[in-house]
């Protein structure tokens, strides 16, 4: 099964300093290596980003910075796991090397074998 795991956080300042670096990098590089990790990323600051949102027909974008959020998207990573209680396992080892935030874990869709064999014809 594959879990999306969306990290929220409060902004930071700046960048994480290198030992925060360094023992992220080798979290991420032993789940790449066990096949549990699939893709991880971190995300610039909000000032560099944007919000689209569509309501009511209209669709209107808002320019970060999110001042008025106390938590921002700070990342995500995408998992591979037996089930949903490994994979809470797996972002628990994440938050105690990233630190305070939160992790939202949702399961994503995988089309059984036969509709995905049919998709690749």
């Amino acid at each position: 099964m594959r879990f999306l795991s969306i990290y929220r956080t409060a902004e930071r300042s700046g960048p994480p300093c290198q030992e925060e670096r360094d023992r992220m990098g080798r979290l991420i590089e032993e789940g790449m290596r066990a096949g549990w990790l699939l893709a991880t990323e971190g995300c610039l600051p909000s000032a560099l980003g944007a919000r689209v949102r569509r309501s009511d027909g209209q669709i209107t974008v808002k320019d970060g910075p999110f001042a008025e959020s106390k938590e921002i998207v700070g990342g995500f990573a995408l998992l591979e796991a037996k089930s949903k209680a490994e994979a809470i396992d797996l972002t628990r080892r994440f938050l105690s090397m990233a630190g305070d935030g939160e992790c939202e874990l949702r399961q994503l869709y995988e089309a059984p074998a036969a509709e995905a064999g049919a998709a690749a014809s």
